[in-house]
């Protein structure tokens, strides 16, 4: 049986001490950061819909193609493969496996960039630190 638990404090801390301590022989660990939020999902899309609507310096890309080409900047691994148009479009690294930390260094990135290139936030909330 899956178990799933959250970090918190020392009883969860003791929780998953014992669970390591039940689990049978071969059984699998994982420890990692928390995955991005549902509402820095959401904060982001809007980021790069308002980024998409302003075509800083002229470019004009889907929300999509900003979201991995901001992904890009921040050292994630995107890749553009060349379509049977022979445009090219972005494949890899998805941000729904961004952790908390780098799905909020990733907005303020954005926020940076759009900022510097007079992107109209549609939230003023994101014109300040993520």
């Amino acid at each position: 049986m899956a178990q799933t638990c959250i970090l918190r404090g020392q009883s969860q801390r003791d929780f998953a001490k014992a669970l390591i301590d039940r689990a049978p022989a071969d059984a699998v660990v994982t420890i990692k950061e928390a995955s991005r939020t549902v509402d820095q999902n959401s904060r982001l899309w809007a980021m790069l819909s308002d980024v998409s609507r302003a075509k800083p310096e002229g470019r004009m890309h889907t929300p999509e193609v900003w979201k991995n080409l901001f992904m890009h900047a921040c050292g994630h691994a995107v890749q553009f493969e060349l379509g049977l148009d022979g445009k090219p479009f972005p494949v890899g690294f998805r941000s729904s496996r961004l952790t908390k930390g780098q799905m909020s260094d990733l907005m303020e990135f954005v926020t940076e960039y759009g900022t510097r290139h007079g992107v109209h936030w549609t939230d003023p909330a994101y014109g300040e630190a993520a």
